[in-house]
């Protein structure tokens, strides 16, 4: 079986985030499909990449699953790496091991040791659209009524910056308190943090929100100041998670080494793909870290993708759904995932379990985004 093509789509969903996905065909017939991490501003290079890299897999086995993302790096990359370079290989990636899965018979999962559970529990993130505390209660009530047991929101006010003053930091407790309030003891809130304050900021508001009982504090402090990132979790009574600003074994080794974090939440559609994100997960086992695959992209196939790679994580805690992206999701897909009381079942068809309907992709066609609004010195 040999690679004939690689086409890509990029999908305005009709949000602020724009889809990529890329199918890879072969001459017996079959295709697969994978998904790639997008940023605004960022898609069209990210597709450029796919397109760039689509080219040396013409006439290659699709089997190859391995040699191709070590060389997409090693070769083609010259070790070099940024996002928008994960993002494509995580892409092809996808669309290979969907072909392999077709080919053999079997779920993707099965290819990778088979099953440790049979369905996968989800948080609900992207319903928090206020930041006044009784409409972010409201919001998270509708949230719960639909059956979601966990939910995730930033509560903080933006932009994001390092260093906040008691106003801001008095707001994101509210905002938290609030949500607790709405929907009762049982249901998990999980804070959102996106790598923005200094050490000394998330200590402080970690430990105001403590008596909200959040099931864990995400991001508090970026990674890349890693020292600072341990400081905040030596001092943090919650559960600190990182992992969705880097990429790869090699960037996750020394946070997983140090024990930086209590979760790790590593991208499928920008950490390397399905089995990149099993590498990680299982470095990250051996040293009683668990694994909550971020999962920033559309509710198709990276989600297909995210439910094959921790089918069979022993370590796997719980993984993201964009409830404010399910209807397009549901438009484009053949079948669409459906969440019941918190959980997804895992497909059971060969490959991804998931395919796309390219005359509803071409109703959604690359729209270019208004600028957004970045502040000024004046602003300040």
């Amino acid at each position: 079986m040999k690679i004939t093509g690689v086409r890509t789509f990029l999908v305005d969903p009709g949000s602020h985030k724009h889809w990529l996905f890329v199918k890879v065909e072969t001459a017996d017939g079959l295709h697969g499909w994978g998904e790639c991490y997008t940023q605004p501003d960022r898609e069209r290079a990210i597709e450029t990449l796919v397109q760039s890299l689509g080219r040396y897999l013409i006439g290659r086995s699709p089997f190859d699953v391995k040699h191709f993302t070590y060389t997409a790096y090693t070769d083609l990359g010259s070790k070099r790496g940024s996002m928008d370079l994960y993002c494509a290989i995580s892409g092809l990636e996808h669309a290979l091991w969907d072909i392999v899965g077709k080919a053999t018979g079997q779920p993707v999962y099965n290819l990778l040791g088979g099953a440790f559970r049979s369905r996968i529990r989800v948080y609900a993130n992207g319903w928090a659209g206020d930041k006044d505390p009784p409409a972010v209660a409201a919001q998270a009530r509708g949230v719960v009524d639909r059956g979601f047991t966990a939910l995730k929101f930033d509560p903080f006010p933006g932009p994001w910056r390092a260093y906040i003053d008691r106003k801001d930091e008095d707001a994101a407790v509210a905002r938290v308190q609030a949500v607790r309030d709405a929907v009762g003891p049982d249901v998990e809130i999980l804070v959102e943090v996106h790598r923005r304050l200094s050490p000394q900021h998330a200590i402080r508001v970690a430990r105001r929100m403590e008596p909200c009982r959040p099931f864990w504090f995400e991001e508090p402090v970026s990674v890349r100041d890693l020292g600072g990132l341990l400081q905040a979790k030596q001092a943090i009574s919650l559960p600190v998670v990182t992992g969705e600003e880097i990429y790869t074994k090699a960037e996750f080794h020394e946070v997983i080494g140090r024990r930086a974090a209590d979760i790790l939440n590593p991208d499928v559609a920008n950490c390397g793909g399905i089995l990149e994100l099993r590498e990680i997960a299982a470095m990250a086992e051996a040293h009683h870290i668990a694994v909550s695959p971020h999962n920033y992209n559309s509710t198709t196939i990276a989600l297909a993708a995210t439910l094959h790679a921790a089918a069979g994580m022993p370590n796997f805690l719980i993984t993201e759904y964009f409830v404010n992206f399910e209807e397009a999701g549901r438009d484009i897909a053949r079948p669409a995932f459906r969440v019941e009381q918190g959980y997804l079942d895992l497909p059971t068809t060969p490959g991804l379990g998931i395919d796309l309907d390219e005359a509803a992709l071409g109703r959604r066609p690359y729209r270019e985004a208004p600028l957004r609004r970045l502040r000024r010195p004046e602003d300040e």
